[in-house]
């Protein structure tokens, strides 16, 4: 397995995963199922109408072939108005299905972009500690706009080809011979499996490129968010070559990508073009034989143009939906990771009597070889103030981490009016506390929302 700079995202994994992850989608989509039903419908009515017209055109073309040779021939208007028609419909109910679904997609973007920051939110300090915050911010948006498009590729590109080359496969078996269904059905067959051989080899090369990616946004915004840091120490050109090399190896596997899907597109071309030459020998050679008419020609010709166009971008369909299921797969992380600090079944709102504070016997540590506060014990009385003095890293910062119990304690009991602060609700707790920060850091936002931030609903006046 290569190995990443720090910062990297997690790699996605295989198909099974990518299977997972649509699963713990549909959560998202299925909110406005009736919607989502209605779309399908419209679809499935579009691609009947789709198939229905070279039908159409082929009794047309027989008709007027035939008419040549009659002196008493009128226009098919019935023929000719069914064709326009069932081109209506398959234009008109593609456009509805749109419609309809866009309310599905862009919800289900909403959806999954709150209840990412939500669980974030939910999250440890010690995670956020941890993580580069650019590049979950980076994940983040590309996750957004993954499940817009899986849900385009999915609903709208993949599942209605299928159903085009099945129905396409069925007619021509039933009406002519078993040798252009058989011939449609090998170049399928074998147009799909070279795709995601050769998608499934090129992948690693998205994921370079997000890994990459993110690692130099991730960069980026900690060499804007500590710019006075980087000119204390006259580093600009440290944090530029940073930048750089990152972006260098990404480009370097953006350029790998591009290289491997024109090698893809050339094979998808190649196998599209041997299939529909075989057809069409196949066809013309039953017209001169008179096994076909010429509005056979015009039906396998148009039926073949109708599904081989959709197919011939299935390649970059499946490769943008891997793309995106990679990038759902962050996102999908994300959302797994384990809350490590959560309310008990039967925790209760704190109750402020009075307002005491009490550590006793209080053991904590970062990690469990490092222990930073060992059997600490003291109490605040209601109005009155404690100081703690120590030198750099003796826990004096830790016990305010502590007290709003941003992390759980290894041992003792930490108390405000007599409750275990474990047993109350982190929302009532971090109510009750107000706290200057050391290290202050402002939104970017009015001077008004920050120093409002503390209470919201408070007014100017």
């Amino acid at each position: 397995m290569r190995s990443f700079p720090q910062g990297r995202t997690e790699k996605a994994n295989t198909n099974r995963a990518d299977w997972y992850n649509i699963k713990k989608m549909l959560p998202f989509v299925w909110a406005y199922k009736g919607r989502v039903l209605v779309a399908l419908g419209c679809l499935v009515i579009s691609k009947l109408a789709m198939v229905g017209i070279p039908i159409i055109l082929k009794y047309i073309v027989d008709y007027l072939d035939a008419a040549r040779e009659s002196s008493v021939a009128a226009l098919p208007i019935l023929l000719l108005l069914s064709y326009g028609i069932l081109r209506f419909m398959n234009s008109g109910f593609n456009e509805l299905r749109d419609a309809l679904f866009a309310r599905v997609r862009y919800h289900a973007m909403n959806s999954l972009s709150v209840s990412t920051l939500q669980h974030l939110h939910r999250l440890s300090l010690r995670f956020h500690l941890e993580r580069n915050t650019g590049a979950i911010s980076r994940d983040m948006e590309r996750g957004a706009q993954s499940i817009s498009s899986i849900l385009n590729y999915l609903v709208f590109n993949i599942i209605p080809t299928g159903a085009e080359f099945l129905l396409v496969a069925g007619i021509l078996y039933v009406q002519y011979e078993g040798y252009f269904a058989a011939i449609i059905f090998l170049t399928v067959v074998i147009y799909i499996a070279f795709t995601l051989a050769v998608t499934e080899w090129r992948m690693h090369f998205r994921y370079d490129m997000n890994a990459y990616d993110s690692t130099a946004n991730g960069r980026a915004m900690d060499s804007l968010m500590n710019y006075e840091t980087v000119k204390y120490f006259n580093n600009e050109t440290h944090e530029i070559t940073r930048y750089r090399d990152t972006m260098q190896q990404w480009e370097e596997a953006a350029v790998k990508s591009q290289n491997t899907m024109s090698l893809l597109n050339f094979g998808q071309g190649a196998i599209i073009a041997i299939g529909v030459t075989g057809i069409m020998f196949l066809a013309a050679q039953g017209v001169m034989q008179d096994s076909l008419s010429l509005g056979d020609l015009v039906l396998i010709n148009t039926m073949m143009l109708q599904l081989f166009l959709p197919l011939n971008f299935l390649g970059i369909i499946y490769r943008s939906l891997k793309y995106a299921l990679a990038d759902m797969d962050m996102v999908i992380k994300l959302l797994q990771k384990p809350v490590e600090i959560i309310d008990r079944a039967d925790a209760q709102n704190l109750k402020l009597e009075q307002a005491t504070i009490e550590f006793r016997q209080v053991a904590f540590g970062y990690q469990n070889d490092r222990q930073i506060l060992s059997d600490v014990s003291f109490r605040v009385e209601d109005g009155k103030k404690l100081a703690i003095v120590g030198p750099s890293g003796a826990g004096k910062s830790t016990i305010a981490r502590l007290l709003f119990r941003f992390y759980d304690i290894n041992d003792g009991e930490i108390l405000i009016s007599g409750q275990n602060i474990a047993g109350v609700t982190q929302e009532s707790l971090r109510r009750a506390i107000g706290i200057v920060p050391q290290d202050t850091v402002l939104f970017n936002d009015s001077i008004f929302y920050n120093i409002q931030y503390a209470k919201p609903e408070a007014s100017k006046a």
